[in-house]
Parts: structure tokens; sequence; C-alpha cells
């Protein structure tokens, strides 16, 4: 964020304390927190909680005022106590909003040199990247030839290397990694959320850091590093998936990419598809769910129907039950961002797990999906709702040569050339001497040639660089409309707990 300077605003005590009151704002803002001590102090300052109205409501109002109203030295120890508490809070929201300490625009870790078992997207060419994780005596190869881990530790991040092999005429780039360049190079589980759409998830949100964000549908995890960069340094990102495949592959990522402080992933279907179905079915909860998706995960069931799954995840305590939801409380989360199927199903959920006033997002590829979502919306206490698609076209971007337009006029046949030149079309052609005649015609004069040659010359030499673009033959991205919708402040009950 941007402060404003007090030192140039002068002796204006009216303009310095709106300057202070926005600066203090603009904290807060960032932060997404309030100030309470501040204002506890105050409220010492104004007559220790409250004193001076108990006064004014005694019968005795003076003597409950002289009995409640500090001494003079009171007052100055608790204005410099206040003061002192004022400016360590001040301090500390100075160093919060510092712009240093969220350096959070690549992966961690945010060392300037490539160590052993860092992460490394490789830069082949401009549409093809691919990602290592340097580890020693290690080989990666490609059409371009052999190159060595050995090569990469202990090199800045952004390097030129070049092969071992062909004569060291192979080479590519090593880059930090950012989201985007780990969408653009992950291993594709599922289909991802694209950086255009995760650009506008983002700010739609109003992600900022240290929220609490959930997540259902975790996938490949494109969408989880951007959310986790804006949500850094000390936020939570509650991610869910039903495959317990992709859960464990989405842990091993985040463990080695340095981001297992900001995530907890969870093996949970949030719709609660399980629970449905024995509700539809008229099953009481003691015979499994017929689903071998969900079925495979469920180990035993006892006696009240509850059934214990498999789980590996040692940082969620949460077993699938099969009734969905975040299992988090209510009014917990700051933001939501359903990637499913059948978002509908999750927004009962989603409005009791989120904060009045949070935001919600849907990501679904078509319409039919999208109208049902925002149904389900509406019944559930969301408002300003609004549904958007964007496709990111690119284009090339290059200077090119453009030749000057010839001004010489062309030649002009005479009629008598012009009849011959028809009669030889007609007739397939014309006697030996009649075309040479013709062509005697044709051909301008010495002088005349000479200054066509001169003309040409001067075209080639006047010809202009001009900045051109074309787009790409292919759009990176798919179909996908994204809903936001703001929770209302009316507290939601458990869809779990409702008969």
């Amino acid at each position: 964020i941007r402060l404003v300077d007090e030192s140039h605003l002068g002796d204006d005590q009216l303009d310095l304390k709106v300057c202070r009151v926005a600066n203090e704002a603009a904290k807060d803002l960032f932060l997404g927190n309030d100030n309470p001590p501040a204002r506890n102090s105050s409220k010492k300052l104004n007559g220790s909680d409250g004193g001076e109205h108990a006064g004014a409501e005694n019968v005795d109002g003076e003597a409950a005022d002289d009995a409640v109203s500090p001494s003079a030295e009171a007052e100055e120890a608790i204005a410099s106590s206040s003061t002192s508490k004022t400016s360590d809070i001040s301090e500390d929201k100075m160093r919060l909003v510092d712009c240093s300490l969220y350096n959070e625009n690549h992966l961690p870790p945010a060392r300037r040199l490539i160590q052993p078992e860092d992460l490394v997207v490789v830069f082949e060419s401009f549409n093809d990247l691919n990602f290592v994780y340097a580890t020693p005596n290690d080989i990666f190869s490609n059409r371009n030839g052999h190159f060595h881990h050995n090569d990469f530790i202990g090199r800045p991040y952004g390097c030129k290397i070049r092969s071992r092999n062909n004569d060291g005429l192979g080479f590519l780039y090593l880059l930090r990694p950012t989201p985007e360049l780990w969408a653009r190079s992950l291993p594709h589980r599922t289909q991802i959320v694209h950086e255009l759409d995760a650009s506008m998830i983002v700010h739609y949100l109003n992600l900022c850091p240290n929220m609490v964000v959930c997540e259902s549908g975790t996938g490949s995890g494109a969408m989880s590093h951007v959310i986790l960069r804006s949500i850094a340094p000390k936020g939570k990102l509650h991610t869910y998936e039903f495959n317990e495949m992709r859960v464990e592959k989405a842990r091993k990522e985040f463990e080695g990419h340095g981001l297992k402080h900001l995530v907890e992933v969870h093996h949970r279907d949030v719709c609660g598809k399980k629970a449905l179905l024995e509700l539809k079915n008229g099953d009481d909860g003691k015979t499994a769910a017929s689903d071998g998706a969900i079925s495979s995960n469920v180990e035993s069931t006892d006696k009240n129907g509850e059934s214990d799954i498999k789980t590996s995840n040692e940082n969620s305590n949460k077993s699938d039950d099969g009734k969905g939801g975040f299992q988090l409380g209510q009014a917990v989360a700051h933001a939501i961002f359903l990637d499913l199927p059948e978002p509908w199903l999750a927004v009962p959920h989603a409005a009791y797990t989120i904060k009045p006033n949070g935001r919600v997002c849907s990501y679904s590829p078509c319409m039919e999906q999208t109208q049902r979502t925002v149904a389900a919306m509406r019944q559930h206490g969301f408002h300003s709702l609004r549904t958007v698609e964007a496709r990111l076209k690119e284009y090339f971007v290059d200077e090119v040569e453009m030749e000057t337009p010839p001004t010489d006029l062309p030649v002009i046949l005479t009629e008598e050339v012009a009849s011959m030149e028809k009669a030889r079309c007609a007739g397939g052609g014309l006697p030996k001497e009649e075309d040479e005649k013709m062509r005697d015609a044709a051909t301008p004069p010495p002088d005349e040639m000479v200054a066509k040659e001169f003309a040409m010359k001067k075209r080639k030499t006047d010809n202009k660089k001009m900045l051109c673009a074309r787009p790409f033959a292919q759009m990176r991205g798919h179909t996908a409309f994204l809903t936001f919708a703001t929770a209302g402040n009316a507290p939601r009950l458990d869809p779990n707990r409702q008969v």
C-alpha cells in the first residue's frame, strides 16, 4: 500500500489528522483487521470504561463524578501508556505492511541461487515449458541435448545453460517458478484454471494476505498456488479433493514447494453425494454407498452407520463421513472457490462456512451448470451475483520490413502491340518476325530502363520497418463461466444438521 507522507502537509492540524486517519484506515484495510487496543485506550482516556456515564446516572452525580474521575497524575499515566501502546501498534502495523515481507511473486524458497531439490522451470521454447527438481547427478534430456543437474546447482535463476553434447549448440533457460509458470509446466491431473481466469478469481474474491480461504476441487493444484501467493504470509488455504490419489500428489507438491505451512489438503467430498444417495434411496446409513468412486475408501461400518475412512493426511483429523461440507465450523472462511461438476450441491455448505459479506466463486464450463448454481446461491442468501467469461487472445508482435509501394506508372501498350498480343493468345502464337516486332515495341528506350532500375534500387533503400501484430493460432484456456456472489449477513444453518 502507499501511505501519505505527513512532512509536506505543513502545520495545519486538520490536514495532519485527516492524513493520519487515512493512513491508519489503509493499514487496517490491507491487514484485514481493526485496532481494538487503540479503541480501548481511547475509552480509558474518556473515563475508565464508562465511568462518566455511571456518574451521570447516579443520584449523587457530583459525588459519583469525584469518585470515578482520575487524578491529574493518573490521567497523565494513562495517556502516556496509551501513547506507547499506540506507537507499538503503529510500529507493528508498519512492519506488517512492509512490502518486503510479502515477496510472494514466486514459489518458496526465495533464493537467488539454485540449491539441491529446488523446483526449477525449464524454458525450452516460447510454447514449451517443463520443470525439474534440481537433483545431483541427474540429467534432463530433450531434443536440444542432455543437460546435467550438476550444471544447474549453484547457478542463478534466469541463467542460460548449454548441453554437454551436440558441441553445446543446445541450450535452455532456468526460470524461477511462479504460479503462472507452474501452471504452464505442471503435470495435468485434471483441467486447470489458466492465468486469466485465475487473476479474475483473485481480484473478484478480494483475496489479501492472512485470509482463510476454502477451495473445493484441488485437481492439479494450479489455482491453489495462485491463492497461496495472495494469502501469504500467515493465511490458510483449506483445499478439498475427493480423489485420494490426487490428494496425496497435491500434498507432496505443496511440501516440496515449501508451502506446507500455508495449506491443508482434505480428502473429502464437499458436495456430500454419498449422504444424498442414501437419502434418495431411503437408506438408514447401515450400508455403504454404491458409488465406487466414494466407497473405495470405506474401511468399515460401525453400529451407528458411521463409516471410518482411510486417510494418510496427518494434518487433517476430519475423515470423510459422506455428509459433505467443509467441516470448519460456521462463518470461518473469508472466501470460497468451487471448481466442481455439481457446484450447486456445495452452495448450502458454503453459505454455512463463509463469513458475512464474504465472497464465493463458482467455476463451470457449461451454462446449464451456471444456471443451477445461480438458483442455489439465491436460495441460500447470496446476493450481488455476477457471471463473466474471459478468453485470452495472445498476439505475436514484431517489427516487419515493408517494401515501399512503386511510384512509377506501368508500361502502357500501344493499340498495335495490344492487338498482336491478343491475336497471339487466340491463335496459339505468332510468327517469329511478328513476335520480335512486338517485343521491340514493348521494350522501352535505354534511358527509361536506367530510370526504372534506379527507382527500384531507391525503393529497396527506402523500405520502412513497421510494428505489426498477428494472433497466435491457438488460444490457451478453455470455455469457463465464473460466477461471483456475496454472502448475506444472516447466519445460515448447518445443512448436515437440518432434518
